[in-house]
């Protein structure tokens, strides 16, 4: 079970709950109990409706701190992550960023430093949630914007000429203090987000609706 893996209690609980009340929203979405939800790991780790359901449900599930937020859709294969806004004790950007994205962000002000490195974290995580492809994806071979202005974009991905054509990326509304993006296969469709909610439960079901 994966939540033994959590060394401190707090975050085996929270990773719990957010899994439990997954297959709640899951469940809703599928007509059934949530203790009848079938989930499988893909291939490369991300879990998946059991292949005996036979729905094309898309989803993906990101929790950070005491918030979770959940992504759901019909059509498209979708990745979406939160990440509480934190002070970080190395060059973490440079480990893990294309040079492009880098230099953006040295650019900035240092007051607009943090925000911009997790709007970039978050949309280069959920892209690579998205795409499937797990660790075999390297960070830098694709670029995503940093801006907070605008809607968050792909510009570069290693392979695809047209990357903006196959992929679109949203931001998330998240409480102060943290940041989210979402990315989807959306294949140039237009799609909107819609958002729901459980009463007095720390999640967010974000639906990608067409």
């Amino acid at each position: 079970m994966r939540a033994t893996r959590f060394v401190r209690e707090r975050d085996a609980i929270r990773f719990s709950t957010a899994r439990g009340l997954m297959r709640m929203i899951l469940s809703r979405y599928l007509g059934i109990s949530a203790s009848a939800v079938t989930l499988v790991t893909g291939v490369h780790g991300k879990p998946e409706i059991g292949p005996s359901m036979r729905v094309p449900l898309q989803f993906n599930l990101s929790h950070s701190a005491d918030r979770a937020i959940l992504a759901v859709c019909d059509r498209f294969p979708v990745g979406i992550d939160i990440e509480e806004i934190r002070p970080i004790s190395e060059d973490v950007a440079r480990h893990f960023f294309s040079s492009r994205e880098c230099s953006l962000l040295n650019a900035l002000p240092q007051h607009e430093y943090m925000p911009a490195f997790y709007r970039c974290w978050t949309r280069k995580e959920a892209f690579v949630k998205a795409h499937g492809a797990g660790l075999l994806l390297p960070l830098d071979s694709f670029d995503v914007t940093i801006a907070e202005a605008g809607a968050p974009r792909l510009e570069r991905l290693e392979g695809d000429d047209h990357p903006g054509d196959t992929w679109t990326l949203y931001n998330v509304d998240v409480p102060q203090g943290f940041v989210g993006a979402l990315a989807a296969m959306t294949m140039g469709h237009t799609a909107q987000l819609r958002y729901q909610s459980l009463a007095r439960v720390l999640i967010q079901d974000a639906s990608l609706v067409i």
